[in-house]
């Protein structure tokens, strides 16, 4: 477990996701149009060299990983923070709701909207590649979602919780996080998630539903200049 979710993005495009995959056994990314991480095996000269030609000119990658992140001389940071690595390792609550359905293509849209007003991280209108999503809608609107990301053997992220604004308060968060979370163990997988250190209420309603602190994590927004 320590290997693949240390470096859940490299471990995430080396075996479940890789058809997502750009790269080679030093380093790899996802297709830019599905999302924007990016990852190299190790952080050796060469793996960091082959991380840098991964990246275009002008272009940004986010990397996510427990070490202290090293960056290759065409990269340069444009953000850091501290992440948390969070997982669920016990059953968690059962939830039962009518209102939760399964967003489709047809949903994208929506969900980019929905995504770009509340930011629960990047998310693309080909998120639907990477695993299911679910959500709540209230009068037609789009009121919510969660939904699954980077997969590793035993393990699928829950990520792209989030709330529209007029609707928050309601319970929504926490009905979806727990009910992607269950569907998730459903498989016979153990369901993990990130969230920024600072963001300690998602981290309070994480810890609420059954997620415990499993790895602090690093995040970099990185860029190579034109």
């Amino acid at each position: 477990m320590k290997y693949l979710l240390d470096r859940p993005v490299w471990s995430a495009l080396r075996t479940r996701h890789q058809a997502f995959a750009q790269g080679d056994d030093l380093a790899m990314r996802y297709r830019p149009s599905i999302a924007p991480f990016a990852a190299s095996a190790a952080d050796d000269a060469e793996s960091l060299q082959a991380l840098g030609k991964l990246v275009s000119p002008g272009e940004s990658a986010i990397l996510l990983q427990a070490d202290a992140i090293a960056l290759p001389a065409e990269l340069s940071a444009t953000s850091t923070a501290p992440g948390v690595q969070m997982i669920a390792e016990r059953s968690l609550q059962m939830v039962s709701d009518k209102r939760v359905q399964r967003l489709t293509r047809d949903d994208a849209a929506e969900m980019l909207a929905l995504a770009l007003v509340t930011k629960p991280g990047p998310f693309t209108l080909e998120a639907l590649s990477l695993g299911d999503f679910w959500g709540v809608k209230i009068e037609g609107r789009l009121a919510a979602m969660a939904g699954e990301r980077m997969k590793q053997p035993g393990y699928t992220e829950l990520s792209g919780v989030c709330s529209h604004p007029e609707f928050r308060g309601g319970g929504l968060g926490r009905l979806l996080s727990l009910f992607v979370a269950n569907q998730i163990a459903a498989r016979g997988e153990v369901p993990y998630l990130h969230a920024f250190a600072s963001n300690t209420t998602a981290i309070g309603l994480y810890e609420s539903i059954g997620f415990r602190l499993r790895s602090m994590m690093n995040v970099a927004v990185v860029q190579r200049a034109e």
